[in-house]
């Protein structure tokens, strides 16, 4: 019995030993060569001393025996812009490093750019190879980082900081060719803040906490009652704020920082060739607050892209799009005024315009607030792929003296269940606050390409000529791009049409 158990261990013994994977026989033959996934690993622009998102690319052993990277390096090493990381093992150097038979590994790289470079060479390109030494062969990738010198406000080590930007009820100006980068929270007070045409303004955005406001999302330009913003952007060189994030893949990311707020009682904000994008909110208007916006855009947000409550704007030549709220949201009444403005939401679960004359305190709305509502809309687009783009929510149901005056003039619209819902009281909407107007069917010849958010009239979009000329009291003339419109006959939304 004692013979039989010792040659049953023996035999799982041996098994085990047979069964186990070997090691793989490693080549020295200098024709082992590796292969790689590319050939140059680019990194979008970076601001100086930010740093970047990290960016790998994958290193290959087409060989039927492993290899040995004897001598993996960045040539510049320790005084390299970039740093690395080679299958989990960080460092600039690294030896003897194993890649199996037809297998392959991870090579990481980040990069941080000298804060020191003049402006002359700024934006600037940083290149670098990364070198394999494998059986005597030698082998490079290239990193190659486009960098940008960068002014930061207040600094770089504000994040979730509020700070406040006071001048003695004088002005700020931004002028300065370099970026300005944000961080923290901006309070504007007893200030005009002035950004001169062509500016460009990254937020650092990121979840952030602080007594003010608690945990949210980091990145806010906010004015006080005796603040106010003014962003004078030029056709050719418009005003930009956005996130910080410049890689590609978050050049459309939506919430990358909060937005703009135009607090309470702050008035006289102005956003001319404006463009902001990627925030979670692009303007807020709070109550008693006032801003005007010509010639603006404002897409990819989170939520809504204009957002007021009981508060004040005029807008013209405005594009507002691609935003994961109602793309204009007007809250507890106020009065506004929108002239050749496209409002387009295509995509999602949200109206491109909705609007009400109160705002509940509960979820049951057994506690709320009322405030006359006056909004005037002329020679503009609210459309998008929902059966309504148009929400109207009046406190009164009709009942209130001037309490929910809503004005669309020459209009293109799209509603459906509004004109049946509220026991019909929207039901002569087309034709009684929407005189004359165009409501639109997804059938209709409208934008060039709303998939590629080319919102150009289509050849035969239904809004060629079927606006009415804006001569006082201050003429509009012109569209979004700088067109001029038809003295007689110009067209509806932000841009004319414009035949080859």
């Amino acid at each position: 019995m004692k013979n039989q158990i010792l040659l049953l261990l023996c035999v799982v013994a041996l098994f085990s030993l047979f069964s186990c994977d070997q090691p793989d026989e490693i080549t020295t033959s200098s024709d082992a060569r590796l292969e790689f996934e590319l050939d140059t690993l680019r990194f979008d622009t970076v601001f100086t001393e930010l740093g970047s998102a990290t960016r790998y690319f994958k290193v290959y052993n087409p060989n039927d025996k492993a290899v040995v990277i004897s001598r993996v390096y960045l040539e510049g090493e320790n005084n390299s812009f970039f740093r690395m990381n080679v299958d989990g093992d960080p460092g600039n150097v690294q030896e003897d490093v194993m890649v199996l038979a037809n297998d392959s590994i991870y090579v990481f790289a980040e990069v941080t750019i000298d804060p020191d470079q003049p402006l002359s060479a700024s934006p600037f390109v940083i290149n670098e190879n990364l070198v394999f030494e494998t059986n005597d062969n030698v082998q490079r990738v290239v990193l190659e980082a486009w960098g940008q010198n960068a002014n930061y406000f207040p600094s770089r080590f504000n994040k979730g900081v509020p700070t406040v930007l006071t001048c003695n009820d004088q002005e700020v100006i931004w002028d300065d060719p370099k970026p300005y980068v944000i961080y923290g929270e901006i309070f504007i007070d007893s200030c005009m803040l002035t950004v001169m045409e062509g500016t460009q303004i990254y937020v650092h955005g990121g979840v952030a906490k602080n007594e003010v406001f608690g945990t949210f999302n980091d990145g806010i330009l906010y004015t006080l009652s005796r603040g106010k913003f003014n962003f004078k952007g030029t056709l050719e060189n418009p005003v930009v704020i956005q996130g910080d994030r410049l890689e590609t893949p978050f050049q459309n990311d939506p919430g990358q920082w909060f937005g703009i707020i135009i607090g309470r009682g702050s008035k006289g904000s102005n956003f001319e060739h404006t463009i902001i994008k990627n925030s979670n909110i692009g303007v807020y208007v709070d109550s008693a607050g006032s801003a005007t916006l010509k010639n603006a855009q404002i897409f990819n947000t989170a939520g809504s892209g204009i957002l007021a409550y009981s508060a004040s704007i005029t807008a013209e030549n405005t594009l507002v799009y691609n935003n994961y709220g109602n793309s204009v949201q007007l809250i507890k009444g106020g009065n506004y005024k929108f002239t050749y403005c496209t409002f387009a939401s295509y995509g999602v679960d949200a109206s491109a315009l909705a609007m009400s004359n109160f705002f509940c305190f509960d979820d049951v709305c057994n506690n709320f607030q009322t405030n006359r509502l006056n909004a005037e809309f002329i020679n503009s687009i609210i459309f998008g792929s929902s059966s309504d783009e148009i929400i109207l929510s009046d406190a009164f149901e009709g009942e209130g003296f001037l309490q929910f005056q809503v004005n669309f003039r020459n209009c293109i619209v799209k509603v459906d269940d509004l004109l049946e819902q509220q026991d019909g009281l929207y039901e002569n909407f087309i034709g009684n606050q929407c005189n004359p107007c165009i409501n639109a069917t997804r059938q209709d010849a409208l934008f060039v390409n709303p998939s590629d958010d080319d919102y150009h009239l289509d050849t035969l979009s239904i809004a060629e000529m079927q606006a009415i000329p804006i001569l006082s009291p201050n003429p509009i003339t012109i569209d979004l791009d700088g067109k001029e419109r038809d003295a007689q006959n110009p067209d509806i939304g932000c841009y004319e049409y414009e035949s080859n």
